[in-house]
């Protein structure tokens, strides 16, 4: 099995704020937004943002505010994906 490369998280965040985020959480659910900020505890502030349990869309939350110790990941989305077209 190949090793992943390591990546810093504080400036990998920093560069996906403004952006359209992915962010699932430990127990399933996906929250997709605009990363607004992340502080230094790495919480994370999402503008415009949807929920989303099992691939399905559940509805929109507007801001929502995520502690850190409940992310599973983040990932940015492509412009495709934030357009509705694609949905993992």
């Amino acid at each position: 099995m190949a090793a992943l490369p390591l990546i810093n998280p504080k400036p990998f965040l920093n560069g996906l704020t403004g952006k359209p985020v992915m962010v699932k959480l430990k127990w399933g659910m996906e929250y997709k937004g605009y990363l607004v900020a992340v502080d230094t505890y790495m919480n994370l502030q999402l503008a415009n943002t949807e929920e989303y349990i099992d691939g399905a869309i559940q509805g929109n939350l507007g801001e929502v505010l995520i502690r850190c110790n409940n992310v599973l990941y983040v990932r940015g989305v492509d412009e495709e994906e934030e357009d509705g077209e694609t949905r993992e």
